[in-house]
C-alpha cells in the first residue's frame, strides 16, 4: 500500500459522510436550518456553510491559493467586506456547489503521489495567527481536513437531534466499508 491509499481512504469517507449529511438535512424547514444552538457554526446553515468552506479553503491551497477564502464563510466576514453573509443562498444551490467541490477533491486525489505529500503547502491563516502566512506538509493538510470534517459533523449530528431528527445519519467509516462490500 502506498501512502496516499489512507489519505484517499479517508477522504473518500468525508465526502460519503458529506453525501449523508446533505440528505439529512434536506427535509429540514429554513426556520430549522437557522434555528440557533451553543455549538458549532450557530446554525445548522452555517455549519454546513462552514464545512464546505474549509473544504474549498484548503483545496485550493493545495493548488497553489495561499490567501483562499469562500464567500460566504465566516472568515470573510471582514469589516468593510461588501459581500452578503451567505453567498449560498440556498440549500439546493449548496449541495450542488459542494458535489463540484467533491469532485474537485476526487481529480486532486488522481494525481496525487507519495512524493507530493511531503510538498509544503501555503495558506495565510483567517484563524489561529490571522494574518500570517504558514507552510504545512500536503500530507498534514489532508488529515486536517479530514479532522476537521469529523470534528464539524459531530457538532452537525448533535444539532440534528436537538431538533428532534428521527433517523440521524450514520457516518462511521466502517458502515461505508460494510455498504461497499453488499
Amino acid at each position: 500500500m502506498n501512502s496516499v491509499q489512507p489519505l484517499r481512504r479517508l477522504h473518500e469517507h468525508r465526502i460519503w459522510v458529506n453525501r449523508r449529511l446533505r440528505a439529512a438535512v434536506r427535509s429540514l424547514s429554513k426556520d430549522q436550518l437557522r434555528r440557533t444552538f451553543p455549538m458549532g457554526q450557530g446554525t445548522v446553515w452555517l455549519t454546513l456553510t462552514h464545512l464546505m468552506a474549509a473544504e474549498y479553503i484548503w483545496l485550493e491551497a493545495l493548488n497553489g491559493n495561499d490567501a483562499p477564502v469562500m464567500p460566504g464563510d465566516r472568515a470573510d466576514r471582514r469589516p468593510g467586506n461588501q459581500q452578503s453573509d451567505e453567498a449560498i443562498r440556498s440549500l439546493d444551490e449548496l449541495i450542488t456547489k459542494w458535489e463540484e467541490l467533491d469532485g474537485r477533491w476526487i481529480d486532486l486525489f488522481e494525481q496525487m503521489t507519495d512524493d507530493s505529500l511531503h510538498e509544503t503547502v501555503f495558506k495565510i491563516s483567517t484563524s489561529s495567527g490571522a494574518g500570517r502566512r504558514h507552510g504545512t506538509s500536503v500530507s498534514d493538510v489532508l488529515l486536517h481536513v479530514c479532522t476537521h470534517a469529523q470534528y464539524t459533523t459531530a457538532q452537525l449530528i448533535n444539532m440534528l437531534r436537538q431538533l428532534g431528527q428521527a433517523e440521524l445519519p450514520d457516518v462511521m467509516l466502517i458502515t461505508m466499508a460494510r455498504e461497499e462490500k453488499r
